[in-house]
């Protein structure tokens, strides 16, 4: 093995094209997600730190509705191909549009329950379908 990671080597047209045929379905999907991220100028999950206001993309992967406190809270994870973050809406039931599958841009202030990155209650921005 070289000590040059895979991702850094220059890569040609045939090893492209090799990479993709050797990877799985996921993989090629959170390459497309990573990429989507960069393009979109927003902070990957995967770098996100508790406390930090943020602007993230990804797709929606799970949508539930799960009381907290009595309160109902509508909680999703989003996935941008480098790691998931919960987003939840205190107060709501549902949202039009928020969905299993469905692309989004969300704005917050990340925070950290039971390890794992939350946004509450974050501005967004759903996707235009004709872009999946």
């Amino acid at each position: 093995m070289s000590a040059v990671p895979r991702s850094e080597k220059p890569v040609g047209r045939f090893r492209r094209m090799l990479d993709r045929l050797s990877s799985s379905q996921e993989d090629l999907e959170s390459e497309e997600l990573r990429e989507d991220a960069e393009t979109a100028g927003c902070t990957r999950i995967g770098d996100c730190q508790d406390r930090q206001i943020v602007t993230v993309t990804g797709t929606l992967r799970t949508v539930t509705l799960r009381p907290r406190a009595g309160v109902p809270a509508l909680e999703a994870e989003l996935f941008d191909g480098s790691a998931a973050l919960d987003v939840v809406w205190l107060g709501r039931r549902s949202i039009v549009g928020i969905e299993p599958g469905r692309k989004l841009i969300a704005s917050g202030r990340v925070s950290m329950s039971r390890g794992r990155r939350v946004l509450f209650n974050p501005k967004y921005e759903l996707r235009p379908l004709g872009r999946e």
